[in-house]
This record gives structure tokens, C-alpha cells and sequence, in this order.
């Protein structure tokens, strides 16, 4: 049995932000802005209990999704894009919705 593992440790502190959003607009994706490049986002749509992350590794605009009912499945559109100062919540229609009060979490 072959094992391949690798880990990368940061020498410096880890950067954290975290937020809330909320439009009663047309449901559209946008950009949220945390001051750097995350390496793991995770966004949970406080009304429906919806979740997405992100990490590093995954590709632009995937995310593994978990939506309340308890299935779960990796997204390869409209997830979340990493961004040098933030990232983008894409358009998935569970986690994205107009009026429903998003939270989130970056970290680099």
C-alpha cells in the first residue's frame, strides 16, 4: 500500500476575516473583499442552513456543498473564486439567494 501525503505549514499568522451579506436585490454573484488571498472560505446561508466551502487545491468556482436536508456534493460552477484581496460568491441557487442572510469565513 503506497501513501503519498503533503502538508504545507505557514512560518507567519494566519489570516481570518469573517462577514455577513444580505441583498434584497436580483440575486447575482458578487465579490466580498477580506484584504487577501484565502486559502479556505466557507459561506452558510443563515436562512435555509445551506453551506459551501472552499479550500486551496480546489479550482475556480467549485466548492463542496452541503444543503440542509443532508445531502451533500462537490459544485463545479458557481461556487466560490478565490480573488488576491477576497473571493466571489458565485450563483448556486441554494446558497445565494435574494433576502437570505449569508455568513462567511476566509482564512490565508
Amino acid at each position: 500500500m503506497a501513501i503519498t501525503s503533503t502538508q504545507t505549514n505557514d512560518a507567519g499568522p494566519v489570516q481570518r476575516a469573517v462577514g455577513a451579506y444580505i441583498s434584497t436585490g436580483t440575486a447575482a454573484a458578487f465579490d466580498i473583499t477580506c484584504g487577501f488571498k484565502p486559502r479556505y472560505v466557507r459561506i452558510v446561508n443563515e436562512t435555509s442552513g445551506d453551506v459551501i466551502e472552499w479550500y486551496e487545491g480546489m479550482a475556480d468556482s467549485e466548492g463542496y456543498k452541503r444543503v440542509a436536508a443532508g445531502t451533500g456534493a462537490m459544485v463545479t460552477t458557481h461556487g466560490i473564486i478565490p480573488l488576491d484581496n477576497g473571493f466571489t460568491v458565485g450563483l448556486d441557487t441554494d446558497i445565494n439567494v435574494t433576502s437570505e442572510q449569508l455568513s462567511w469565513i476566509a482564512m490565508g
